[in-house]
């Protein structure tokens, strides 16, 4: 193994939805040392324009790199959307990869009838990424798109089952049904959604297909790194945890993930708790200021 493979995985996002993602690497590469950095002092990327998703991907996609990293996830649909291809010529040979591709791939491969439908966010839904990129795999698939403005909402407040969610839910999915009887596959197109998972399937029953793209990507991820010979095999690096560092007794511990935010901490850890699946305190997190990288 080089020291190549020992590297850390580079993930960014708007805010705190890709910890959905990344807690699916966690989960699938359990050797993988991760640096996080969500970019909470621009959030929500759906609303901006793409030149401005673009820049705001290359300066966060730079603050990673110069940490050194092997390897560089957008787990951003917004972002992905945008800034893949031009991440990858920026960055190449260094292996790049979003969150719609993986997606789309597994939506396509889950589908019997073809039928498809993507529930995202206004942006998403409106930028037809998922429609262009699964249109692409399957040109006859049939897919319909719905934009689910509440469920980040939901997700971020921890409202993610019970009856609230379950009844807005059907709001949303139902109408999807009434136009195409045919659906069998449910692609969730938000780094959001994932945590909705169980309210969904209490509204569509067992027969559909749910397909996370946070579980996707986390699959291509471990591919591409078995491929390229990236894999890690040596067990997790001992590291410094964000909160430790500068204190003299610091002691090592097993790697976990660095997390960075470019803005509020302290709701970084109180919202994203729940989409990492395990609690952490604003000590854990970082404060980063992407400007310097910017500026160069």
């Amino acid at each position: 193994m080089t020291k190549a493979n020992a590297l850390p995985i580079g993930v960014f996002d708007s805010g705190v939805g890709g910890l959905t993602v990344l807690r699916a690497l966690r989960q699938r590469l359990p050797n993988e040392q991760f640096i996080y950095l969500g970019d909470t002092a621009r959030l929500p990327y759906g609303t901006k324009s793409g030149d401005s998703v673009l820049r705001y991907s290359i300066q966060a996609a730079e603050f990673l790199v110069n940490q050194g990293i092997k390897y560089l996830v957008i787990a951003c649909n917004t972002a992905s959307s945008v800034a893949v291809e031009p991440l990858r010529e920026r960055f190449a040979p260094m292996p790049v990869i979003g969150v719609i591709e993986p997606g789309s791939i597994a939506g396509c491969a889950a589908s019997k009838s073809g039928h498809i439908a993507v529930l995202a966010t206004e942006g998403t839904v409106r930028g037809g990424a998922y429609q262009r990129a699964i249109a692409r795999l399957e040109p006859n698939a049939q897919v319909s798109a719905q934009a689910c403005s509440l469920f980040v909402a939901l997700a971020e407040e921890g409202w993610t089952d019970g009856a609230i969610a379950e009844a807005i839910a059907h709001r949303y999915v139902d109408e999807l049904f009434r136009n195409d009887s045919q659906i069998d596959t449910l692609l969730l197109g938000c780094t959001h959604f994932p945590v909705l998972a169980a309210a969904l399937r209490a509204v569509i029953g067992p027969a559909i297909t749910i397909v996370d793209s946070a579980e996707t990507t986390a699959r291509a991820v471990q591919a591409e790194l078995i491929d390229r010979g990236l894999l890690n095999t040596a067990g997790p690096v001992l590291g410094r945890m964000p909160e430790c560092r500068g204190r003299t007794d610091a002691q090592d511990r097993p790697s976990a993930p660095i997390l960075q935010a470019t803005d509020s901490p302290e709701r970084f850890a109180r919202v994203g708790s729940r989409f990492l699946g395990e609690s952490f305190d604003a000590s854990r997190v970082e404060l980063v200021d992407l400007a310097p990288t910017a500026a160069r």
